[in-house]
């Protein structure tokens, strides 16, 4: 048996098995945060330090006049700040979703979080699904990468004459087995194809004890999308292809992180060298 820790190295995860102390390997989020920065961010991450200084212009006009430094620091920290707490949030949802996933009772829940853990629960009324593995780690030893996933769900669907699935909670129809992600955030986007994609496709399933089993075969994905307001069940494509696309991130991870660092060499010469005929070097 073999534990699995993390690190950050320069601001990505890696995954580091007990077992290969000298081996460690970058995590799913981090391989997919090698996608472009979407247009929004900017101008969203403008507003924000907009918003907080027209929200608290007194506040700051103060501020700044003992420390000038520290209230540019606070003004440009509005988006990354918002980040965080929306970050502790989705942590401390996930946790709840965890413990009723597994039949637990669920005394206390934080005001944060109270329509989060009341919409989870009416999914699983709605679905009724059954856990199969949470919160494990995919491990690729032929790619390289890892990442924890949410969850494993059994569920139960039947086809429709359209093609389209329809689940059936009281589980009489067919039953298959879905990679699900848990998204707090206010909307999804597509790179959650791209984790869900690693994770069906990774090589083997690690539990906290350190127990190493095959990754099953993994029918489809899907994305548990749970909002202060609502709640939605989306089905992802991410298969083979989609899979294909996060392996070339990883060959982009690994460029910027490793072969890049060496592909440019010592000058062969340079405006600053003088040229040294064979006369001065005679006379040395």
């Amino acid at each position: 048996m073999s534990k699995i820790d993390t690190v950050k190295k320069a601001g990505a995860r890696f995954y580091v098995n007990e077992a290969r102390p000298n081996v460690t390997v970058p995590g799913v989020t981090s391989i997919v945060g090698m996608l472009p920065k979407q247009d929004f961010l900017g101008p969203w991450q403008a507003n924000m330090a907009a918003d907080l200084a027209i929200d608290s212009f007194e506040y700051l006009r103060q501020m700044a006049e003992r420390d000038r430094a520290g209230a540019k620091r606070y003004i440009a920290g509005a988006a990354r700040r918002y980040t965080e707490v929306r970050s502790k949030l989705g942590s401390r949802a996930h946790d709840v979703f965890e413990r009723l996933m597994n039949g637990e009772e669920v005394d206390y829940v934080h005001s944060d979080i109270v329509n989060h853990v009341e919409h989870f629960r009416q999914f699983l009324a709605a679905v009724n699904p059954e856990l199969v593995r949470a919160e494990d780690v995919a491990w690729s030893y032929e790619h390289e990468y890892a990442g924890s996933f949410d969850a494993i769900l059994r569920i139960w669907v039947e086809v429709l004459p359209s093609g389209k699935l329809r689940i059936t909670p009281d589980r009489s129809g067919t039953p298959i087995l879905v990679m699900v992600d848990y998204k707090t955030s206010k909307s999804i986007h597509s790179d959650v194809a791209l984790q869900l994609a690693a994770y069906r496709y990774a090589d083997v399933i690690i539990d906290p004890e350190g127990n190493e089993t095959p990754m099953p075969e993994i029918d489809s994905a899907a994305v548990l999308h749970i909002t202060d307001d609502q709640w939605t069940f989306k089905g992802v494509r991410a298969d083979r292809a989609v899979h294909a696309s996060f392996l070339t991130l990883r060959e982009t991870f690994r460029w910027v992180r490793e072969d890049s660092k060496d592909v440019v060499g010592l000058a062969l010469a340079s405006s600053k060298s003088r040229m040294v005929t064979g006369t001065e070097r005679r006379g040395k």
